[in-house]
């Protein structure tokens, strides 16, 4: 891989951004969205002086996290819808540039992205309802890095997903982030689901993320939160893997079966 050529990907995306301020507006509009309306929600719950359950920190603290990965994902695919609907798409694979360089090169665009929109979260969440999530400590890291890679993931597949089937396939993509919110438990804990959708959940890397939350601010012990952690990280890997994987094999089919032509000329 050649860092030129990642940063040229990237750097395209960057360009598109700059010169289209209006891209920018779905980054941060549902994120101050979501925070303003679960942040009064959690403030209302916690005036009925329901003992000392925290909901502020709970809610806000895992929609921080959530919009996060959502970001993340969409970030990606979006970067990928942004070329397919450009009519130089196929110059991309006329040229050099391997496909690890280009995924990374949307990657680091969603990266880009979802810091910013992330940073609002986190601005927006202390100046109206006083809360820092930094308060978890370094605890956060690896949530951030278990989310990180799985929204990586998803986005990666999604964009596989449209690559095969066309650019009509882009409605897949956008809902993915609610379905996965149910398994995940990000609003509560997994034993509220019924207990099939219980062992599903133990599919999903974010729900593993989401029970450790809770069980840091409930003050509960490191052990299951090491577990939880471990299992969560090697899960979002294989995801990840396997949706690197895919792509590969979609762009190969498409290359071998004069796809890829058909589709740059449908696009365009």
């Amino acid at each position: 891989m050649k860092i030129s050529r990642i940063y040229a990907v990237f750097l395209r995306q960057i360009y598109l951004l700059k010169g289209s301020p209006a891209r920018l507006v779905p980054v941060f509009v549902w994120i101050v969205l979501d925070v303003a309306q679960w942040g009064f929600i959690s403030k209302y719950l916690g005036g009925l002086g329901l003992g000392s359950f925290n909901f502020i920190s709970v809610i806000l603290g895992a929609i921080i996290l959530w919009g996060f990965l959502s970001r993340v994902q969409h970030g990606v695919m979006m970067a990928f819808l942004e070329d397919i609907w450009a009519p130089n798409f196929l110059n991309y694979f006329a040229s050099p540039l391997k496909i690890g360089e280009y995924l990374l090169g949307l990657s680091l665009t969603s990266i880009a992205t979802a810091i910013c929109g992330f940073l609002a979260m986190i601005v927006l969440a202390g100046a109206a309802f006083g809360y820092n999530i930094f308060k978890l400590g370094l605890i956060l890291l690896p949530f951030i890095l278990i989310l990180f890679l799985f929204a990586i993931g998803m986005g990666i597949f999604i964009s596989a997903v449209i690559f095969r089937f066309g650019p009509a396939a882009e409605w897949l993509g956008w809902p993915i982030p609610v379905i996965l919110a149910i398994f995940s438990g990000v609003y509560y804990p997994i034993r509220t689901l019924p207990v099939a959708m219980q062992w599903l959940s133990k599919l999903v890397p974010s729900s593993y993320v989401f029970e450790s939350l809770r069980a840091v601010l409930a003050g509960n012990g490191s052990g299951e939160l090491a577990v939880n952690l471990t299992i969560g990280g090697a899960l979002a890997f294989v995801y990840f893997f396997a949706a690197y994987k895919f792509f590969i094999r979609v762009y190969r089919h498409n290359l071998q079966n004069g796809m890829l032509a058909r589709f740059g000329a449908e696009i365009g």
